[in-house]
C-alpha cells in the first residue's frame, strides 16, 4: 500500500520544463545574479570566455592529433618531431585554460550560493521567523535541509546548466562551420537532424528516470529527519516555495494543518488580525482573549486579566495548562486568535528560560547578548558596568578567573548551571526591558542569590512574570495567574490567606 501511494503521488508530480520552470530559474537567477556591473557577471564572462578559448584548443588538439598521425603513416620523423613539439609547448596554455574554466566555474557556484543563501536566511532570521516555520507553518518540511543542501545543489546545478549548454552549443557551431567550410552543407544538415531525432527519443526515455531521481532525494529527506510525509525536493520548486513561505511569514500570514479530536485532518489558514494587538508601554492587558495553540488545541477560551508596570505576577499550574502558550501569544511567536492584547513593542519584552543560550563568543558578548560591541557602546554601558551586572549576581569572580572580557570559550560547557543561570539574569540586568518572564530561569540558584535577583530586579523597575514551583518566591510577588489545565484560570492578589503552590 505504502508503495502504491508513493508511486501514484510521483505519478501527480510531474517533472517538466516549461514555462513555470523558466519563470522560477528566472526569478531566482536575479537573486544570485543581481546586475550587469557584479562579480557575478564578470565569472560569467570569465567562463565564456575560457570556453571559447577551450573550443579552439579542442579543435588545434585535433588538427595537431592529425597531423602527428600522418607524420607517422608517412614515416616523416622531422613532421612528427615538429608537430609533437607543438603539442609540448601548447600544453601548459590549455592546461591554464582548463584551470581558468575551474576557477571560474567555483567561484562563480560559491558567490550564486552566498548571495541565495544571505536573500533567504535575511528573511528567515527575520523576526522569528525561523521558529514561525516550524512552528505555526508546515508547507515546508526541513527548511534547514532546504537551507543548506538544496541551495547548495541548485547552484552547482545552475552554474553547470550554463556550461554545460553553452559549451556544446558552441561547438557545434564551430564544429559546423568547419565541416562546411570542409565538404559543404549536406553532411553537418544530416548530422544536425540525426541529433535532433536521437535527442527526443532519448529525452522521452529518461522521464522515468527524472521521476526515480526526484522520489530518491525526497526518501533521502524523510530518512534523515524522520519526517512524518514525503517531500517535495526538486531544487527550484523547493528553493521558490520557502522564498514564497518566508515571505509571507513575514507579512504574518500562516498555513497549518488541524488536528481536530476526532482524528480528522481539514487544512485551515491561520490568519492573523482575527485579535488585535495594541503597542503600550508600562501594561500588559488580555480581553476576552482565547489561548490556542496554532494546532488548534483550545487551552483557555477567554483569558482576561491586566498588569501593569511594578505588579509582578507568578504564573503556576500543571504542566501543559498554557503557562508556555500565554508566553508565546505574549511574544508573538503564535497568532492571536481573538480578542484583544495590549502590551509593549517586542523589544521590552525579554525572556529568560530555564537553560539559557550562551552565545558563540567572548565573555563580554555573553552579557550583551544578542546586542553588539558597536550596539553597547552606542547606549554608553562601559565595561564597569557590565562588571557591576555581574556582581548583581555574584558572578564578578569570574571575569578574573576567565581572563578577562575579551576570552572566547565554549561558555556551554565552561560555566555551570547555575552560573549560566546567573548570567542571564546579568543579560536582563543590561537590556533593562519592561517585562520579564523568568521560566523556572532560577532553579540551579541559591535562595540567598535568588532573593536579591528579585529584589534588584524590582529596584532597577523591571516587572516580572514568574514561571517557578519554589514557594520562596511567592513574596516577591503581587499577583498569581493559576492555570489548571482543564480550561479555567484564577488570576488573584496575593495576601496573606492564599494558599501557596509549590515546594
Amino acid at each position: 500500500m505504502f508503495w502504491c501511494d508513493v508511486w501514484q503521488e510521483a505519478k501527480q508530480e510531474k517533472t517538466v520544463v516549461d514555462k513555470v520552470f523558466f519563470a522560477r530559474v528566472l526569478k531566482i537567477v536575479k537573486i544570485m545574479v543581481p546586475g550587469v556591473f557584479c562579480k557575478e557577471s564578470g565569472y560569467c564572462l570569465l567562463i565564456a570566455a575560457m570556453l571559447v578559448a577551450r573550443t579552439y584548443c579542442d579543435v588545434w588538439m585535433i588538427q595537431n592529433g592529425t597531423m602527428i598521425e600522418s607524420a607517422i603513416i608517412g614515416r616523416s620523423t622531422k613532421d612528427f618531431k615538429r608537430f609533437l613539439f607543438n603539442f609540448i609547448k601548447v600544453m601548459p596554455f590549455i592546461s591554464l585554460v582548463n584551470n581558468f574554466l575551474k576557477l571560474g566555474l567555483n567561484e562563480l557556484k560559491l558567490c550564486c550560493r552566498v548571495r541565495l543563501t544571505k536573500h533567504l536566511y535575511d528573511e528567515y532570521l527575520q523576526g522569528y521567523t525561523y521558529y514561525k516555520i516550524g512552528n505555526l507553518d508546515n508547507r515546508i518540511g526541513n527548511p534547514d535541509q532546504l537551507l543548506t543542501q538544496d541551495v547548495e545543489r541548485f547552484c552547482n546545478s545552475v552554474v553547470d546548466l550554463y556550461s554545460n549548454v553553452s559549451k556544446p552549443l558552441l561547438d557545434i557551431g564551430l564544429y559546423i562551420f568547419k565541416l562546411t567550410s570542409a565538404i559543404g552543407a549536406q553532411g553537418p544538415a544530416c548530422m544536425i537532424g540525426y541529433l535532433m531525432f536521437s535527442g527526443l527519443i532519448l529525452t522521452r526515455l529518461r522521464r522515468p528516470i527524472g521521476k526515480m531521481t526526484v522520489m530518491e532525494q525526497r526518501y533521502e529527506g524523510e530518512y534523515r529527519f524522520v519526517n512524518s510525509r514525503l517531500i517535495t525536493n526538486r531544487f527550484t520548486a523547493r528553493i521558490t516555495e520557502i522564498m514564497k513561505v518566508l515571505k509571507e511569514l513575514n507579512s504574518g500570514k500562516y498555513e497549518r494543518t488541524m488536528v481536530s479530536q476526532q482524528g480528522g485532518r481539514d487544512r485551515i489558514t491561520l490568519v492573523p488580525g482575527s485579535g488585535e494587538i495594541i503597542n503600550k508601554d508600562q501594561i500588559i492587558k488580555f480581553e476576552h482573549t482565547p489561548l490556542a495553540t496554532p494546532n488548534g488545541d483550545i487551552l483557555i477560551k477567554d483569558l482576561s486579566f491586566e498588569v501593569t508596570s511594578g505588579t509582578n505576577v507568578l504564573v503556576c499550574g500543571p504542566n501543559g495548562c498554557g503557562k508556555s502558550s500565554l508566553f508565546r501569544v505574549l511574544g508573538e511567536l503564535w497568532p492571536l486568535f481573538g480578542g484583544r492584547l495590549t502590551k509593549p513593542e517586542r523589544g521590552k519584552l525579554f525572556y529568560v528560560p530555564q537553560r539559557p543560550y550562551m552565545t558563540l563568543g567572548s565573555l563580554r558578548d555573553q552579557v550583551i547578548y544578542p546586542d553588539t560591541v558597536e550596539d553597547q557602546r552606542r547606549k554608553g554601558t562601559s565595561d564597569k558596568v557590565l562588571k557591576d551586572y555581574l556582581d548583581n549576581v555574584q558572578l564578578g569572580h569570574i571575569l578574573e578567573r576567565e581572563g578577562g572580557w575579551n576570552t572566547v570559550q565554549d561558555w556551554m560547557d565552561v560555566l555551570s548551571g547555575g552560573e549560566k543561570q546567573r548570567m542571564a539574569m546579568a543579560r536582563l540586568f543590561y537590556h533593562k526591558p519592561q517585562f520579564a518572564i523568568l521560566d523556572e530561569c532560577t532553579s540551579a540558584v541559591s535562595v540567598d542569590v535568588e532573593d536579591f535577583i528579585y529584589s534588584h530586579c524590582r529596584t532597577v523597575g523591571i516587572t516580572l512574570f514568574t514561571v517557578s514551583h519554589r514557594k520562596s518566591l511567592w513574596k516577591h510577588h503581587e499577583y498569581y495567574l493559576h492555570m489548571d489545565g482543564r480550561g479555567s484560570y484564577e488570576f488573584k492578589p496575593i495576601t496573606q490567606e492564599t494558599v501557596e503552590f509549590g515546594s
